[in-house]
């Protein structure tokens, strides 16, 4: 059975990178090479291959519909989106091209195809990892999948040039897509909790997004993403996104094992990959310094660009239109690109916790779009995370009149909650410039209701660095995490799941004491 192959291989490698601290998609990589090498010994049909790609570019489908659920295309039509993925683009293909044109003696054609395909970051490396931190909507996560989209729709471009096709005429149908959005809300809205909720999300993200996209000639990946952000203003779009995330992860583990199970690849390949790997930290650098000029803080650039450095799938998938000979050594450059990258944005805030002193002087001295607050004013109550339990507690408290001030790093969660009367500002809690420059002379009581555990673990360690000496309460969703945060510095943290079966306990014992 060629599944049960893939899932051991899949399983052990993973299990073993992660063993290591690494991602278990560098597993899943390294399972693919391995499988490919061995393949025909252990009897693997010839067209195992057929059936992980289709697998692999479902769950591509699926990571592309669930980006698009938590994008507000507004973020998008920025400067420092547009211009940022642009101009990294034609630097990039003029820095590219002579070099490979004169060191691996093709022709300007395959140098410029070459060039284009490297050209680009891997959007599904970058979204599982900024979703898996819980970072696509702070500011660097909405810069870096800007960029990407900008980047995806230029390959989508490149492709229909390169190949000779043309969309069909029907292809302007599309521009009617918002007028669906009505009839698509409700059947979000009928479609209740359970599985039909997981069947309309694959309908909208495999059948009506992605083959109704490849039948008036465009990109399946555009149809899955437009269709995602179609409903990402519905209150239910993160519930879709969280019913989809099992299937999701499921198929993009067929999408790593499918870069690697190709083709084992010569000394030529081997040569020319790692070329592009020694490149790599370029690529990564030419993003800071043009989001540096588009007058991004060198957190939020540093943090955009450790993401993006990395090579691209869209890049095989141009290959394999204009440049099929290619495949391999790119399918490796990319493989290794994910090898180095993954780890790196696991790290990417401890990382510039150390580099900050060299990275903070290259800051234009002028607005920048993520600027952070300086003071707290009167606030005697900081909430840090303005999701469902911070909003919660704000609304909890706020009856009493004691000053209070939220902080959020999505800015439009912000811009909603400041529609909504609540006191809330942009900030991120991951950035230790925003603790230490921080002035809340009133400030008592911290409240750390963010997503993300490392979140609140760098906030609870700076808010004690710099001198905090009031009450930090947390809440967790596990052991550890509760051990980690009280660790940095919290008086208190709470189980949430734990806290909820107290609280249900406590209403029934209530309800005891009314009868009687």
């Amino acid at each position: 059975m060629v599944e049960a192959v893939w899932i051991v291989f899949a399983f052990m490698t993973g299990l073993v990178v992660k063993m290591v601290g690494l991602p278990p998609l560098v597993g899943y990589l390294l399972a693919g090479f391995a499988i490919g090498a061995i393949g025909s010994r252990i009897g693997l049909p010839a067209e195992s291959s057929d059936m992980l790609a289709h697998l692999a570019h479902l769950g591509v489908l699926l990571l592309l519909f669930t980006v698009g659920l938590k994008l507000k295309l507004r973020n998008l039509v920025r400067p420092e989106v547009i211009g940022g993925g642009l101009l990294h683009f034609l630097i990039s293909c003029l820095l590219f091209m002579p070099g490979i044109w004169l060191l691996l003696d093709v022709d300007w054609y395959s140098s410029l195809m070459l060039a284009i395909a490297l050209s680009f970051s891997s959007t599904v490396l970058a979204a599982k990892v900024l979703e898996g931190k819980r970072e696509l909507r702070a500011f660097h996560g909405r810069v870096a999948i800007g960029i990407l989209i900008v980047q995806d729709l230029i390959a989508l471009l490149v492709m229909s040039i390169a190949s000779g096709q043309s969309p069909s005429a029907w292809a302007f149908v599309i521009f009617g897509i918002p007028l669906l959005r009505p009839v698509l809300y409700r059947l979000l809205d009928a479609s209740g909790h359970d599985e039909l909720l997981v069947l309309l999300g694959l309908l909208l993200a495999l059948v009506v997004g992605g083959q109704g996209f490849e039948f008036v000639g465009l990109s399946s990946e555009l149809g899955a993403l437009a269709f995602g952000a179609l409903l990402a203003n519905h209150k239910r779009a993160g519930e879709l996104s969280q019913s989809l995330w099992s299937i999701k992860e499921i198929f993009l583990v067929g999408f790593f094992l499918q870069i690697g199970i190709g083709g084992l690849p010569d000394a030529q390949a081997w040569m020319f990959a790692l070329a592009m790997i020694v490149l790599l930290p370029l690529k990564g650098m030419l993003f800071f310094f043009l989001l540096i000029i588009f007058k991004l803080r060198a957190r939020s650039a540093f943090l955009s660009s450790l993401s993006l450095t990395n090579y691209s799938e869209f890049g095989l998938i141009v290959a394999s239109v204009v440049l099929p000979q290619w495949l391999i050594p790119l399918a490796l450059t990319v493989a290794l690109s994910f090898v180095v990258s993954a780890p790196l944005n696991r790290l990417a805030h401890p990382l510039y916790e150390k580099m900050s002193r060299r990275l903070l002087p290259m800051e234009r001295e002028c607005f920048h779009p993520d600027e952070q607050p300086v003071s707290l004013g009167d606030a005697q109550i900081l909430i840090v995370g303005m999701g469902r339990t911070g909003t919660a507690a704000y609304d909890f408290l706020k009856p009493r009149d004691i000053p209070m001030i939220g902080l959020d790093s999505d800015p439009v969660k912000v811009s909603k909650h400041v529609t909504d009367g609540r006191n809330v500002v942009f900030a991120d809690a991951e950035d230790q410039l925003l603790w230490k420059n921080m002035e809340a002379p009133g400030l008592r009581y911290v409240i750390l209701a963010a997503n993300d555990v490392e979140a609140k673990v760098i906030a609870a360690r700076k808010l004690r660095k710099y001198g905090f000496q009031g009450v930090i309460v947390s809440h967790s969703m596990h052991t550890d995490h509760a051990a980690a945060i009280t660790e940095a510095g919290a008086n208190h943290t709470y189980e949430t799941m734990s806290e909820a079966g107290v609280g249900l306990a406590g209403h029934v014992f209530a309800l005891e004491q009314e009868k009687s």
